[in-house]
């Protein structure tokens, strides 16, 4: 979470990422061209990738995890007959075979991956190992045994053969996922072998890529009203979870940190919720007996 100072505004930006850049370094931007105090990310997308990368600026950097817990979808192409060290095309070839099997073969082979699957992450990935980085490990030429993860995997599909080498895939799953992993142990599965060729996130929980605002157009409006007008509310990280309003009086203990009356609905006792006064968040808990209990409370 990047922070300095600057001014206290809230809200989420959606950025179309280019390729190239680490998602670091997008937010960076961002947060240089609001001139914000505060902002993060809901999400790394590896330098190569493309697409959504939702920048939260201010108080919805509390709602952060929400979009971090959502379903996500990505397109991306896999190359076969060649493994990587890093799992895609910027890497080192380590191992290349000839077979390349058929569309039929392919989609078959996409089963065992949808569903609760257990996926190990790349070499090169951002994971702390011992309190250092993987891929500052991997490096150096060390080869690590990293736990395998579960991963739910909505859906895995097979849209595209360009050519007898590549295949493209638009995958859809939860909190977690490696892409590369996908492609690697699908390479192995087909044993052809392969790595991810090119990435893209089209969209994460309630945000699109087509919504998305471009590196360029950040850099032109740079510190001005048009920049803010894109702003969408802190409301929005908040999509997946049901709304309950609440009075002035509600308000104003939820506030403090303290439970809150909310108006009657049919949230179950228990169920995480949020509590929202004159059409802004105020807090985020759990819904017992007509109040919601706040985990997370918002200053807007």
């Amino acid at each position: 979470m990047a922070r300095t100072k600057g001014r206290d505004i809230s809200g989420w930006l959606v950025v179309d990422k280019p390729a190239g850049l680490t998602s670091t370094a997008v937010v960076n931007k961002v947060r240089w061209a609001l001139g914000a105090k505060k902002a993060g990310h809901a999400g790394t997308l590896d330098p190569a990738a493309t697409g959504v990368l939702a920048v939260a600026l201010g108080e919805a950097t509390k709602t952060v995890p929400y979009i971090t817990d959502a379903l996500k979808c990505y397109r991306f192409a896999v190359r076969l007959g060649a493994q990587t060290n890093t799992d895609d095309a910027e890497g080192e070839v380590i191992a290349t075979r000839d077979l390349r099997p058929s569309d039929a073969e392919v989609r078959a082979a996409l089963g065992p991956f949808r569903g609760e699957i257990l996926q190990v992450p790349p070499q090169f990935s951002a994971l702390k190992v011992d309190g250092e980085r993987a891929y500052a490990r991997a490096r150096s030429g060390e080869e690590m045994d990293l736990a395998a993860r579960p991963l739910w995997v909505e859906s895995l599909e097979m849209t595209g053969r360009p050519d007898a080498d590549t295949i493209e895939l638009e995958l859809v799953c939860g909190k977690g996922g490696y892409v590369r992993s996908i492609a690697r142990d699908l390479g192995a599965a087909l044993g052809c072998l392969g790595h991810v060729l090119w990435l893209r996130r089209e969209w994460s929980g309630p945000f699109e890529a087509s919504d998305g605002v471009s590196l360029e157009t950040i850099e032109a409006e740079a510190r001005t009203p048009a920049l803010d007008a894109r702003l969408l509310p802190l409301e929005v990280g908040l999509a997946d979870l049901p709304e309950l309003r609440t009075t002035a009086e509600g308000a104003a203990r939820l506030r403090n940190g303290n439970p809150g009356l909310v108006l009657a609905s049919d949230v179950g006792w228990g169920e995480e919720a949020w509590a929202s006064w004159q059409g802004r968040a105020v807090a985020v808990g759990t819904y017992r007996s007509g109040e919601l209990h706040p985990s997370r409370v918002f200053n807007l």
